[in-house]
């Protein structure tokens, strides 16, 4: 006998989904994108000097937000100070980023500029005398000890810092800048609009990276698909496209959330490294890995949990216009 046939009418069903889950997967597809880009640059890098690589990938993000932001553009004498500062801060955390990502590997200046998230209350402790709590402290404290063993992987008779290398100093200048960049973000965002600062910062680094091409390097390029893939990726998606997607999803998801969701960040390039590059990090450089991730953890979730103003307030928690690699 033939089984009897059941029409099952799913067509007209709708599986609600709320905004705060539409949100949190969106942060993870942006952050597997940041994470991504950390391995297209490095291989993009053999055929573009890293400067026009950045001027190049920035003049398409800049062009890119004019054109999705430019009913929002109506700025004040302060937004355009503010946005100068912001985008002069980018210019420089790209820049030192991208050259630095030339001499060293895609996961180690994944995990070193996620460095920047934990330099944040350090800064606000030592510069603007905020305090800090023990979890952020301790959070500090294992990301630093994590960033001496990733960077300095044999300090042999030369002295404790002799191992490390041109990349990893770069990127770790990276990270310093985009602490401080983090910091004036957060504050930028309580007096001005994300879509003016977000436009003007990168239209300001775009123009400085322009200047700095030939002025600090001797470009040279080679039109290749790899080089043509990696603009477009980095210029339309992981920074236009992301920094609008952040902007939104923000709204509707908890700091602490974001913050976990950002640590993925280094993971993702990783992962991406060892997978199309076959890149191992070994174990000393392993552990400095998982301490900087555990030490962002604790200071971005058991530290700012314990001081909820200073998520919102002072810049530690706000990540908008932090990047990864592209």
């Amino acid at each position: 006998m033939r089984a009897p046939i059941y029409k099952l009418q799913i067509t007209n069903y709708k599986f609600p989904v709320s905004r705060s889950l539409k949100a949190h997967l969106l942060l993870v597809l942006v952050t597997l994108v940041w994470g991504v880009t950390f391995v297209q640059i490095k291989d993009a890098l053999n055929d573009v000097s890293p400067l026009l690589f950045n001027a190049v990938r920035m003049t398409v993000a800049g062009t890119a937000l004019l054109l999705i932001f430019r009913k929002h553009l109506r700025m004040t004498v302060a937004a355009l100070r503010t946005g100068l500062w912001m985008g002069t801060l980018l210019w420089m955390g790209y820049e030192f980023q991208t050259t630095g990502l030339v001499y060293t590997t895609p996961s180690k200046s994944a995990f070193l500029t996620g460095v920047s998230v934990v330099l944040v209350p350090l800064f606000l402790a030592l510069i603007w005398r905020r305090h800090i709590n023990r979890w952020t402290s301790l959070g500090v404290l294992a990301a630093l000890i994590g960033l001496y063993l990733l960077t300095v992987p044999n300090a042999g008779s030369g002295g404790l810092f002799s191992g490390i290398n041109k990349g990893d100093a770069l990127t770790l200048g990276c990270a310093v800048t985009f602490g401080f960049q983090i910091i004036f973000m957060g504050r930028a965002m309580r007096s001005h609009p994300f879509e003016q600062i977000a436009t003007l910062q990168a239209c300001v680094a775009a123009v400085l990276m322009a200047i700095s091409v030939p002025l600090l390097e001797k470009p040279h390029v080679v039109w290749s698909p790899r080089v043509l893939i990696a603009i477009l990726v980095t210029g339309l998606l992981a920074t236009a496209a992301a920094f609008t997607i952040q902007a939104w999803a923000q709204q509707f998801t908890p700091p602490t959330h974001t913050a976990l969701i950002f640590v993925l960040e280094p993971v993702f390039a990783w992962a991406s490294s060892y997978l199309l590059l076959g890149e191992r990090l070994g174990r000393r450089a392993g552990l400095g890995a998982i301490l900087i991730v555990a030490g962002v953890l604790v200071s971005e979730l058991k530290g700012s949990a314990s001081q909820p103003s200073a998520e919102l307030g002072n810049g530690a928690g706000v990540t908008i216009g932090r990047e990864e690699a592209g």
